[in-house]
């Protein structure tokens, strides 16, 4: 994965990162990012994050939060929300919480406080009675995704905080899917319903 050195002459940009024009760039960065800054990534991608933030409780050491917090940044969330505890597992981020602005909440009635304040819509993701489908109720265009984690879902609170909860359609035997995987296909309804697919 990378490239090698750049060849000379070096581009004469501000936004070029000299030691990576020098020893080469091994991150995992799209092409048109290849030896950048990475506060100049972070800039460049600031002015086309969409209108969708995901949030995801943190009470266990839970490996999927990474998964969760990668497939932000691939689908250019606008902000990742760690509730609960501060410390979460990075592992399965695959460094693209650097290029990801993450805010953290105590719980789930701060995270709901400050999406009142910024006129967000918090949407729960979960197979909870109540729940309606995500196939058939279109996600606000300016909310934010909140998941609980693995194995347990929402917690009541979370729950209780939630302007609206959807489910996502099932048809196997399995009473829920990997939370990781839910994050990817609520985050992919929402860039279908909303973001301008290149050509």
């Amino acid at each position: 994965m990378g490239v090698g050195p750049h060849p000379l002459p070096w581009p004469e940009d501000s936004r070029y990162d000299p030691e990576l024009l020098e020893a080469g760039d091994r991150r995992n960065v799209v092409d048109r990012y290849r030896y950048w800054l990475m506060a100049e990534i972070v800039a460049d991608l600031d002015t086309r994050r969409h209108g969708f933030h995901v949030a995801i409780e943190n009470f266990q050491h839970d490996f999927n939060i990474g998964s969760v917090v990668r497939t932000a940044n691939a689908f250019l969330a606008a902000e990742v929300h760690i509730v609960g505890r501060k410390r979460w597992n990075r592992r399965g981020a695959m460094v693209t919480d650097r290029y990801q602005h993450i805010r953290h909440h105590e719980d789930a009635q701060h995270l709901k406080a400050w999406t009142a304040t910024n006129d967000l819509v918090l949407v729960g993701i979960d197979n909870l009675p109540g729940s309606v489908p995500i196939e058939t109720n279109p996600l606000p265009e300016n909310c934010v995704l909140l998941f609980g984690q693995e194995g347990v879902g929402l917690t009541p609170e979370a729950h209780a905080a939630c302007d609206r909860v959807l489910s996502i359609a099932q048809f196997g035997s399995t009473r829920s899917i990997n939370v990781g995987a839910a994050a990817a296909i609520a985050m992919h309804s929402w860039i279908g319903t909303y973001a301008r697919i290149p050509e």
